[in-house]
């Protein structure tokens, strides 16, 4: 280990870094994060073990491909990744997305099945490598946490929903949506097998157990251990026969060869690109809730190629799709990983377990497996995320809802997109609808700050409106700006001048430029004239460069509210201003004191 330590590091140059990221933390390595690393390896082998094998029964795919996946990707996605802890590997999400979108093209754990599994495998890589090259890292910024939260919540229903015959002891056809799946299992109510379900029970109460009172181990393995240990001592004392999973035929992963024909690549295109989107937002959002603890930059591209690189690799190292693993990251920090070799220790420590024990694979039930996947799908309904999101917001709900109800209901890949375009439209309702106040001075404030008008509490000038508008003004917002200065100018016909006040306003195109042109010209037929106040310089620079300050009068454009008040003030008529009881302004106060007229 000790010659991995360079007694001297010469610097390199931008093209090996760039072909080779892994240079980059080289020098980073100790005898210490050595120490660090490997036990933290040492975890991370642990706590895949049970993960792996159920993760890949979800897929439809043999158990040892879901080991496999936990080996060769999890280093090269180490190598190439840009996060020191983000481990790849299998992933409940892309493990049920795998076996939903091709469940129906190939009978799972069947020879075609697992060609096209590889074959997709091998697409995923290279749309996530062509998009990291591209430096396209952004794209999962689209993919908003709602749309998460009401995704992975489905996905838990739908596992539970998929393994209820493997707890259970059902042979039942597995049914492609949560409710036919419940529709069949309530069917065969009748035709439950007691021991596979007490196995399966066995198996969810010792890991519950060892979740609480021994929070070191990891609980799924207890649980496998335990549900194992129950069912071999039924079949020993002649009690009852529960199916397991079978040998696993080598610890290590042989070499593999995705199917090339272009009719695959046609038909595996739309779950291809679905798996990315779900991938990369697995792996970017994993290392990033890392890098918020540990004070590390991630780089989302090098993150698009990393990931791409593990599919690329797995494809051709007998592995289904993989990501980056949210709790295996974050146990992997929680061990004190400090570099990236943590990973590959994992993946090298865990091929060294599989040696021993593959002959014990044997001896693993169907339930105690379902069993796990039980807890796995609990995991992801994350009510206390629900619950928030439902107290703090009525759009962002409607999000999640929809989203929850698609994946339930819709093909996986649909469901995603459904929750993308639904995240995506409540984001355009919002821009497209800046929020406009009428506001007016606060009468208990000395400075007589801006508030927004109740009747109760605030008396509004008879001759200036006040307006302040909380949004961009672009093309898609215009029509609902223009009703909006409608409505107030209707409301208060004798108000003649009206000062938008632009604090909040961030962008300005030629369509909301064209907007206030033409309410400016409103305002002048009504006798009066448009103001403009607190701008922020980018507004200010594009109105200048697009001529605009000129047809708008840059006399009445001002900095700051007071030096839009006190100019304004001096247009206003003075007869108006000596009737006037409120004198909610300073300057009524100090320009037009009682019985004196202005000017």
């Amino acid at each position: 280990m000790m010659a991995l330590i360079p007694r001297y590091v010469r610097p390199m140059s931008s093209l090996a870094l760039k072909l080779f990221p892994f240079l980059s933390w080289r020098d980073r390595i100790t005898p210490l994060t050595l120490r660090a690393d490997l036990l933290a390896g040492m975890v991370g082998a642990l706590l895949v073990l049970p993960q792996a094998v159920a993760f890949a029964t979800l897929a439809g795919m043999p158990p040892e491909y879901g080991l496999y996946g936990a080996m060769v990707p999890a280093v090269v996605g180490a190598l190439w990744g840009s996060s020191s802890h983000l481990v790849s590997g299998p992933t409940n999400a892309t493990s049920l997305m795998v076996f939903a979108m091709l469940g129906a093209l190939a009978t799972p754990f069947s020879q075609d099945y697992i060609q096209l599994v590889l074959t997709l495998n091998l697409m995923i890589g290279v749309i996530k490598l062509g998009l990291g090259v591209a430096r396209l890292g952004a794209l999962v910024n689209f993919i908003s946490t709602t749309v998460i939260i009401g995704f992975t919540a489905g996905a838990g229903l739908l596992i539970i929903a998929a393994q209820l015959r493997n707890f259970f002891g059902l042979t039942l056809a597995q049914e492609p949506t949560f409710a036919g799946a419940m529709s069949t299992f309530f069917t065969h109510l009748a035709d439950i097998d007691g021991w596979t379900a007490a196995v399966g029970a066995v198996t969810l109460a010792a890991a519950l157990v060892s979740k609480r009172l021994l929070p070191r181990i990891p609980y799924m393995l207890t649980g496998m251990i335990a549900g194992s240990a129950f069912a071999y001592a039924l079949d020993r004392s002649g009690v009852a026969k529960v199916a397991t999973i079978g040998a696993l035929p080598s610890a290590i992963p042989g070499l593999s060869l995705p199917d090339f024909s272009a009719g695959t690549w046609r038909m595996l295109a739309p779950a291809a690109l679905a798996l990315t989107l779900i991938g990369l937002t697995e792996a970017v959002s994993s290392a990033r809730a890392v890098a918020a603890r540990s004070g590390e930059r991630i780089d989302g591209n090098q993150e698009f190629i990393g990931q791409g690189l593990a599919n690329i690799a797995g494809a051709f190292t007998s592995s289904y799709p993989t990501s980056g693993s949210f709790n295996r990251t974050g146990a992997n920090f929680e061990a004190g990983a400090r570099t990236p070799l943590a990973a590959i220790f994992s993946a090298g420590f865990l091929l060294l377990i599989l040696l021993f024990v593959s002959p014990l694979a044997a001896y693993l039930p169907l339930a105690t497996m379902a069993a796990l996947l039980f807890l796995v799908a609990w995991g992801l309904i994350d009510l206390a995320l629900i619950r928030a999101t439902v107290r703090a917001s009525r759009s962002e709900t409607l999000v999640l809802v929809v989203t929850f109800l698609a994946t339930l209901s819709l093909q996986l890949e649909f469901a995603v997109l459904v929750g993308v375009l639904c995240s995506l439209l409540v984001y355009l309702n919002r821009t497209t609808h800046p929020a406009i106040h009428t506001v007016a001075p606060d009468p208990a404030s000395p400075q007589r700050r801006f508030v927004s008008v109740t009747a109760q509490t605030v008396v509004e000038c008879p001759q200036l409106a006040l307006v302040r508008i909380d949004g961009s003004l672009f093309f898609g917002a215009v029509e609902h700006v223009h009703a909006a200065l409608h409505r107030v100018r209707a409301a208060t016909p004798a108000r003649a001048h009206l000062l938008l006040i632009g604090s909040g306003i961030n962008f300005v195109d030629v369509a909301g430029a064209e907007l206030l042109v033409r309410e400016a010209q409103a305002q002048q037929d009504r006798g009066g004239a448009l103001y403009l106040c607190n701008l922020k310089p980018a507004v200010m620079r594009m109105l200048e460069r697009g001529g605009y300050l000129d047809r708008l009068g840059r006399d009445k454009v001002f900095t700051t509210k007071h030096a839009a008040i006190e100019a304004i003030y001096s247009r206003l008529d003075s007869a108006i201003c000596r009737l006037c009881p409120a004198r909610i302004f300073v300057e009524c106060q100090t320009l037009l004191p009682d019985g004196i007229a202005r000017g």
